[in-house]
Parts: C-alpha cells; sequence; structure tokens
C-alpha cells in the first residue's frame, strides 16, 4: 500500500491496510484461529512474539514451517497459554522492517495485582524511506554508513584541553588499533530512519487521551528493526508492572531503555496539566519517536531536546584497564584444533569431569565445587583471570574483538543513561511475581558468544554464522542454563522462540521472566530454559540486520 511518512510517497507491507498491522486481542485459556492469506508477490510469514505455541505454529520459513506462498493462505491455531503484552510481525525478509508488525495484547484469565483505568498501547518503530535491501547492501560495503557523528579534528583539539595530550592520543590509539569508533552506537541511524509511534511521526504527535486522577496503562513495545529507545514522560512518575508480558514486583522510575522486541507496562497517573509528551529518544540520540498524553485531542506538551550524544569506553567493551593490552584481537592469532564441535558454544570449564554434548557445549554439574561462584564463568572480578573464548574465535576473519573481562552489569542503566539525574530502570530492578517456575537447578550449561566483525558487517554465535553452524540440541524436559558472553562493540537483544528465558541474577539466582535478554557490549549474563516444546526453534539477535547478516541459530528440542 502507499505510504507517505516523510513527505515522500513509498510503498509499505501493511496487514489489513495498516501500518503497524491492527492490535490483536485474546484471552487466555482461548483457542485462536489465524488465518494469514499472502497477496504480496513473495513469500510471507507470522510469527508470534514470545508466545508459547507448537513449533509448526510458529511461523519461521525454513523451520517450523515452509513460509507463505504469494496467493497462499496459512492457518494458524494454538492455545493461549499466557497473558499480557506482545506483538507479531513478519520472518521472511526485510518485511517487518517494511511494516508487517502490530501489537498483540492477551486478557488474563484471573485479575491482575494491579488497578488501572484506561490503557493505550504505545508501538515504538522506524521506518525508512530507502529499500531495506538497499539499506543492509550499504552496511555490508561500509558498516558505519549511516554514523554521522564521528570524532573530528575539533573533538581532538577539545579532548587535549580536557584530558591532556598523552590521554587522548591513547584513546585515539586504541580505537584505531581496533579500527572501531566509539560513536558507533546504532548501525542504522536518524540518517535514514525515522522513529515513529504507533505509526505516526514525531510530527504527527500520536495522542492517548486521559481524564485527570485516573490511573492509566501504556503498554510499551519496541517493534523496530534496528532501534533501542530510551523512554520518559517529562512530568510523570512511571511504575513498571510487566516485562515482556510478565508481571514484576512494581518498579517507579523516570525513564527506561527499551530494546529492540522487548514489551514493558507501565502505570501513570497524569494530573496537573493536559497534557504530558511521552518521548523515546534513540540510543545513539539521532532522533526520537514522541506523542501525547492529554485530555483531549491536539494537545501537545513541550517536547524536550535530545540528551547529548554518549561515547562508548574501553569499560563499556568489558577492557576496563586493560590499556593498549588488546590481545584479543583474535586476527593476529592461529587458530588452535578445536577440543570439541565449534558449533556447538563454548565448553565451560567444570571441576568435575563430564561427556560433552557435541552439539550443545560442555555439560557443567549442577553444584560445581569451586571456590568461585559458578555462575561468574570467568569475570575478570570473579576469578581473577580473563574471559576465556571459544576456539572456534581464534583467528577468525568474522571476529574482530574479544571482551576480556565482562560482567553482569544487570544494575547498570546503560550508555547515555548513567548519571543523568533521573531514576533509570535497570534489569536488576526487574523481579517477578513468582518463584522459578520450574524449580530444578540447571543440569548443564552452554555458553555462547556473541560475535561479530564490524567492518565486514558480519555477525554470529562463537565465530560461526548460521549458514555453517550446526544446531544446539536440547533434550525435551530438560533445565539447562544458557550463558552468554558480549565479545562485540553493540548490544544485541537476544531471543529464544518458544521457551521462555529466565534471567539469572548474578549469584545465580532466578530473577525474572522474559522472552528477550538484551546483551549490552561487555556483558557475561546468565538465564535457564526449560526445554519443554518439541520440534526446531529460531534463536537469534533480533536486531534485524544482525540475523540476517548470521546471527541466528537453530535449537531442536527432541525426545
Amino acid at each position: 500500500m502507499p505510504i507517505n511518512i516523510t513527505g515522500s510517497d513509498r510503498t509499505a507491507f501493511a496487514v489489513n491496510g495498516s501500518v503497524p498491522a491492527p492490535l490483536l486481542r485474546w484471552r487466555e485459556g482461548d483457542t485462536v484461529t489465524l488465518r494469514v492469506a499472502n497477496s504480496l508477490a513473495e513469500d510471507a510469514s507470522i510469527h508470534w512474539h514470545g508466545i508459547l505455541l507448537p513449533a509448526n505454529m510458529d511461523g519461521v520459513p525454513g523451520l517450523s514451517f515452509r513460509g507463505i506462498r504469494p496467493g497462499e493462505t496459512y492457518t494458524y491455531r494454538f492455545n493461549v497459554r499466557q497473558a499480557g503484552t506482545y506483538w507479531y510481525h513478519s520472518h521472511s525478509g526485510f518485511q517487518e522492517q517494511q511494516g508487517v508488525y502490530g501489537p498483540l495484547v492477551i486478557e488474563p484469565r484471573e485479575a491482575e495485582p494491579f488497578k488501572y483505568d484506561r490503557e493505550h498501547v504505545v508501538l515504538l518503530s522506524d521506518w525508512t524511506d530507502e529499500n531495506p535491501s538497499r539499506v543492509f547492501a550499504k552496511l555490508k560495503k561500509q558498516s558505519d554508513y549511516y554514523n554521522f557523528h564521528k570524532r573530528t579534528v575539533v573533538n581532538f583539539f577539545r579532548d587535549v584541553r580536557e584530558r591532556g595530550l598523552g590521554s587522548t592520543l591513547d584513546d585515539r590509539l586504541m580505537w584505531g588499533d581496533m579500527r572501531m569508533n566509539p560513536t558507533d552506537l546504532a548501525d542504522v541511524s536518524g540518517a535514514t530512519y525515522t522513529y515513529l509511534m504507533n505509526g505516526v511521526a514525531p510530527a504527527g504527535s500520536w495522542t492517548g487521551l486521559f481524564k485527570p486522577g485516573e490511573k492509566v496503562r501504556l503498554r510499551f513495545i519496541n517493534g523496530s528493526a534496528m532501534s533501542y529507545f530510551d523512554v520518559r514522560i517529562p512530568g510523570l512518575k512511571m511504575t513498571v508492572v510487566a516485562a515482556d508480558g510478565q508481571h514484576v514486583h512494581p518498579v517507579t522510575v523516570d525513564e527506561f531503555r527499551i530494546a529492540t522486541a522487548e514489551t514493558f507496562d507501565v502505570i501513570v497517573e497524569p494530573t496537573g496539566q493536559d497534557a504530558f509528551t511521552i518521548f523515546a529518544q534513540a540510543m545513539d540520540r539521532t532522533g526520537f519517536a514522541a506523542g501525547a498524553l492529554a485530555v483531549r485531542e491536539g494537545l501537545r506538551a513541550p517536547v524536550p531536546e535530545p540528551d547529548p550524544r554518549p561515547l562508548l569506553s574501553m569499560d563499556d567493551m568489558g577492557h576496563g584497564g586493560m590499556g593498549h593490552d588488546m590481545g584479543a584481537m583474535s586476527e593476529s592469532k592461529p587458530a588452535p584444533p578445536p577440543a570439541t564441535d565449534p558449533h556447538a558454544g563454548h565448553v565451560v570449564p567444570s571441576p568435575a569431569p563430564a561427556a560433552p554434548d557435541p552439539h550443545a557445549g560442555h555439560t557443567m554439574p549442577a553444584k560445581p565445587e569451586a571456590p568461585a561462584d559458578p555462575h561468574a564463568g570467568h569475570n575478570m572480578a570473579a576469578t581473577g583471570s580473563m574471559q576465556l573464548h571459544p576456539p572456534s574465535e581464534d583467528g577468525n576473519p568474522l571476529v574482530d574483538m574479544q571482551t576480556m573481562s565482562p560482567m553482569a552489569k544487570l544494575d547498570d542503566p546503560g550508555i547515555g543513561l548513567r548519571n543523568n539525574g533521573r531514576r533509570v530502570l535497570t534489569y536488576a530492578d526487574l523481579k517477578s511475581t513468582f518463584d522459578d517456575p520450574d524449580g530444578r537447578e540447571p543440569s548443564r550449561t552452554i555458553e555462547l558468544h556473541l560475535t561479530g566483525h564490524m567492518e565486514r558487517f558480519a555477525w554470529s554465535f562463537d565465530g560461526i554464522k548460521f549458514s555453517s553452524a550446526e544446531p544446539l540440541r536440547l533434550t525435551y524436559g530438560e533445565r539447562l542454563r544458557i550463558v552468554l558472553v558480549n565479545d562485540t562493540m553493540m548490544s544485541h537483544p537476544i531471543h529464544l522462540h518458544g521457551m521462555w528465558s529466565d534471567l539469572e541474577d548474578e549469584q545465580g539466582r532466578f530473577q525474572v521472566r522474559k522472552h528477550t535478554i538484551d546483551m549490552p557490549p561487555g556483558t557475561r549474563r546468565a538465564y535457564r530454559v526449560r526445554a519443554d516444546a518439541l520440534g526446531r526453534w529460531a534463536y537469534h539477535c533480533h536486531l534485524l540486520f544482525h540475523m540476517e547478516s548470521g546471527m541466528f541459530r537453530e535449537v531442536r528440542v527432541e525426545e
């Protein structure tokens, strides 16, 4: 269908004539039937993000079904086993970027532990007038093509005045050695993106109505292809009551970062003025989505200026205190023969012998007898040694960086949000209102490293892109721990289809249930998975162009 977001006529892919796709409302306990007719000239699909369902209903072409051919109709039918705020989108090519994404709300069977008078869905997304294939091709040729804010000579002399010549030269040399840029916070920026709120550009000011004194539930969904947003409503506190559709103990904040594919539900109580601005600035500060909460249509409040543009530091990338010793530049190291299947995830050292599963990393005892915290792995702070890396990363032309001292950073608001004078949500604040739903200690651990090469715009797990990787094999019914280590300078929202991801705290205790785990640079985070869904499932970074570049694995749950 024709669409005009920026003043230029373009073509979008729509669902029932709508971009974003229509809001779907289901009820927990119901059986839903959805008939998806493809009238495009190419194959299509719909994936129900975060929804528990049979593998052939998951909507990933090549894994769970063959896709929906032009002119065909595919019938999705499954029981609804959960409640909360979710979304749905295409899993075919770049259709998600072109408009095939929409909000999904599931009404609970039982009363929720909080009250509100009305609600609004706030769906954040990014739109480009360019053909997404062209955007992707530009990134492959020049990964920083859309970074229009690189440091200049003026920045150099300013830093010399503030930090001294030696410190400034050391900093520039380190970044030069890595052939990376500290301003590279987002692969695709406001140079081509217009940021939307419920499909409306900031100038259009989408408006959600309220009456003074009401409690309003806002269901925030990041349905973007490539963008992180920092969300606040100047003049209002937000009480977070759900994350990824699951209830959490209420926590009141001024601001939160929402990674691509995440959802957060908040309660606000607008009073004292007739309009408030909902402000969602892109993480790299090159643009924003904005709308209004108002007592009537047409009212607006002032839109704040974006925050200063942040710079990545060596600490942000897990190189804290390492100076010039960038021994993690794997291109300079020879590749030793791998001790295990290089496609299967990193061997986690264990004090007790165990037979490694050739497809899924090393089996680790549930309670190893080790003086150090078994969940901290090789964090420098935990064990006094540097992070180990899988042999498949060594000498690998698809890996340009390895983190040396990653940390969980669950209490870190994130780059650009620290010490900004506002109370910012962190993962450490998110605590499910229920105990670990499984209750068992994981019987084994799989460690996977998020890897990439910035200049080649190549992304992978353990330095092995999807086209060369073997599936991760899980046994039906098992409880396992997945440890992710981010060896790149980019943030990655990691999504496992078909099963919950139960994030652990830094002591290895269950903390919060999610369907998408954000992995900032230099982090090492662990979560538990119950392999309770038979079949072939997708496991990937939810940044669309990263997934298309290879940061994708198949997970097979087998008897």
